[in-house]
């Protein structure tokens, strides 16, 4: 049974609880109600979301400690949700995938002890770095209900308890692979961002990675470090480490709430010009659909991934197709393709297909100024016109079965 929590927690984290739900509730209506870009928006909304399923949850767990695994369980699958949707945003803010490519296309990103990876060779932006990038984060919104499933059947056999790190409970191991998963999806995004910082500017993303960041994953260590705080004698016990994390995120989501109007403000698509609200029930089906997501992973984790549909998920629902054109992103070779051809989009040039993903309500403009003038970065280099360019040889099947271990050399003059 959980301790009764102090009555001075309930009173304050009800009004913070009560003012984060509704600044939240007020603000995913004002977008619902100027719903001109649905491209955006849908992750938008699903994003600001978030205040009103932390805050509540929390709360629950607060005045209902017996019965808190089920209500930080909701919590937690909808913080995965939430790092998936951001960075699909932030995709979409730039066009698309083979947008992307197509702009950063040339360039690497280098070593550097910032990022982790100086004891890693270049990492070249093309398809396969944006599609690692959505792995990242994918398969942590994948394996989170899953590890939520796990957690509450083995709370009802008495093998888990909040707070447990005795290596007889299975607190200690599911915590590993949660913050190991947690970790790439972050580091995924991390990496996203330093990629395309300076194509994401027009947006102003900053303030958005802070306050998603901040959300999701300083609420998550700040209950690992009470609960290491509890075992270490700094805190009474897990209940009360467990309290005390419910009760600062009651009120953490307030503040967060009144971030999310700096940070996602409806303003900027209040009378815009680029489309026409759907309707309040409308954008909500829209907002609430997750035909995205389903047909993303499909793609992202599909072994034909080099041959996929590159499509936008702002376009086509209202028809059967929900793709705009058969294509590719290149890796590899192609990438010299995409190099020399890459201000010509929907073109077919040397059997490489590639099209304008960027959708008519896309901001970001893909003429050849845009392009050149990407990524200051001092941590990318362009490498597009160096002559020493690697092939990545790893597209090619090759046979070698039928061929000879040695050649023999090559005969005297007349000899072929």
């Amino acid at each position: 049974m959980g301790e009764a929590v102090p009555i001075y927690y309930s009173i304050v984290a009800f009004f913070c609880t009560g003012g984060a739900i509704a600044l939240a509730v007020l603000h995913i209506y004002k977008h619902l109600l100027n719903y001109t870009e649905p491209t955006y928006q849908r992750f938008i909304v699903r994003i600001i979301f978030m205040v009103p399923v932390y805050a509540l949850m929390s709360f629950l767990c607060l005045i209902l400690p017996d019965s808190s695994i089920y209500f930080n369980s909701v919590r937690e699958v909808y913080e995965a949700w939430v790092i998936y949707n951001f960075l699909t945003l932030c995709l979409e803010w730039v066009g698309g995938p083979g947008s992307v490519v197509i702009s950063l296309s040339g360039r690497i990103l280098k070593p550097s002890w910032y990022l982790m990876t100086c004891c890693l060779p270049p990492i070249p932006l093309d398809g396969r770095f944006i599609r690692k990038c959505k792995q990242g984060c994918l398969q942590f919104v994948i394996l989170k209900p899953f590890l939520v499933a796990i957690t509450l059947i083995l709370y009802a056999k008495g093998k888990y308890k909040d707070g447990n790190f005795s290596p007889k409970q299975s607190y200690l191991y599911l915590t590993i692979i949660y913050t190991i998963s947690y970790t790439m999806a972050l580091y995924a995004l991390v990496l996203f961002y330093v990629a395309c910082k300076d194509l994401l500017q027009p947006f102003n993303p900053v303030p958005k990675f802070i306050i998603i960041k901040s959300v999701v994953f300083l609420t998550y260590w700040q209950g690992v470090l009470f609960f290491l705080a509890a075992k270490s004698g700094f805190i009474e016990n897990a209940d009360e480490a467990a309290q005390l994390q419910n009760f600062i995120i009651c009120v953490e989501m307030l503040v967060a709430a009144v971030g999310h109007f700096y940070a996602f403000p409806y303003k900027e698509y209040a009378g815009a010009n680029i489309g026409q609200s759907r309707g309040l029930t409308a954008s909500i089906a829209h907002a609430l659909m997750i035909n995205d997501f389903y047909h993303d992973t499909v793609h992202q984790f599909a072994p034909t991934y080099h041959d996929y549909v590159l499509y936008n998920h702002g376009e086509g629902e209202e028809g059967t197709r929900k793709y705009r054109s058969r294509t590719f992103v290149p890796t590899g070779p192609e990438m010299d393709t995409v190099r020399r051809n890459k201000h010509m989009f929907g073109n077919k040039t040397e059997d490489v297909q590639l099209s304008n993903l960027s959708s008519p309500n896309t901001s970001v403009s893909s003429s050849s100024g845009r392009v050149s003038d990407t990524m200051n970065s001092s941590l990318l280099v362009d490498i597009s016109n160096s002559t020493s360019t690697p092939y990545d040889m790893t597209l090619i099947d090759l046979d070698e079965s039928s061929y000879p271990a040695k050649v023999s050399a090559a005969g005297k003059a007349g000899t072929r």
